[in-house]
């Protein structure tokens, strides 16, 4: 492991801790499994499902994919925003997925297609409605998404990646403070050890499979992308809701905050400017459930 991805996990687990520290883990209205398995590594591949207590029956689904720079991050760190998440209706699914530097991309889109068989094979268990279906992923987490979306609408790209999607309706996908560009990305790659972590010293090897955007229809799921001014990667958040807007996909974007306002904001569920960031999101996915 590069030394700025150990210091970034270092910094990363120390300010997601300082967060979160007094929220409550169990509370009474969720319904909460943790550590489910759902592939064959027993270390990494488990979820987390979460749903309102006093919701039966089958419920639209939110899965959502941490972020973390491809080397950090886990379930841990998105459970209070997971909770808040099914509070508004939905049962939540945050899965663990294998991490750089001993996994290389694309792994996590592997361990993404898992969870969604997992999802279609247990959805009676569990009360999944798989024909209402949304991703929400936010910094690298928002790059898996936005590429698995691409796999799900276009069998060209699925067939690049050598991905197939299970039976599944993908009705939109919430897009936080990420970074979409991958053949851009791996240009600068000398720029920057957290992706040499990820993508190797040499990302040519990987070909079409870099080529996301390339790849992106009409058929993409619609699209809430968000930022704040003081996001380091904002500047991805305008180019990439205008692509998906010239293709022909329903899409809406918005930064908010000021420079004070950072990266993934949004998952700090004491601040009232995430909350309203996140309704604001919901607001539009509930729009194509």
């Amino acid at each position: 492991m590069s030394l700025q991805s150990l210091s970034f996990r270092l910094m990363a687990g120390h300010s997601d801790a300082k967060r979160d520290r007094g929220l409550n883990a169990a509370p009474d209205d969720i319904l909460r499994i943790n550590d489910i398995p759902y592939g064959p590594d027993v270390k990494w591949n488990t979820l987390d499902v979460y749903r309102l207590r006093n919701l039966k029956g089958k419920l639209p689904v939110i899965v959502n994919v941490h972020g973390g720079g491809y080397v950090y991050g886990s379930t841990k760190q998105y459970q209070f925003y997971c909770m808040d998440l099914a509070r508004r209706g939905f049962a939540v699914v945050s899965f663990n997925y294998h991490l750089a530097p001993k996994f290389k991309f694309p792994t996590p889109i592997f361990d993404l297609n898992l969870v969604m068989e997992w999802i279609c094979k247990k959805a009676g268990i569990y009360g999944f409605d798989t024909d209402r279906v949304a991703l929400v992923g936010d910094s690298a987490g928002a790059q898996i998404t936005s590429q698995y979306a691409v796999i799900c609408s276009n069998p060209e790209y699925a067939e690049v990646m050598e991905v197939t999607p299970p039976d599944f309706r993908l009705r939109a996908v919430g897009l936080n403070c990420g970074m979409y560009d991958l053949r851009k990305r791996a240009s600068e790659i000398s720029e920057n050890k957290l992706m040499i972590d990820y993508f190797t010293e040499h990302p040519a090897v990987y070909g079409k499979k870099l080529d996301v955007l390339d790849y992106v229809t009409g058929k993409f799921p619609p699209a809430y992308l968000l930022s704040a001014k003081g996001d380091f990667l904002m500047d991805q958040c305008e180019p990439m809701a205008k692509l998906l807007m010239e293709r022909g996909v329903p899409c809406e974007y918005k930064i908010y905050g000021d420079e004070k306002t950072g990266h993934v904001f949004h998952v700090d569920m004491r601040s009232d400017l995430a909350r309203k960031a996140n309704d604001d999101e919901i607001a539009f996915i509930k729009k194509y459930m």
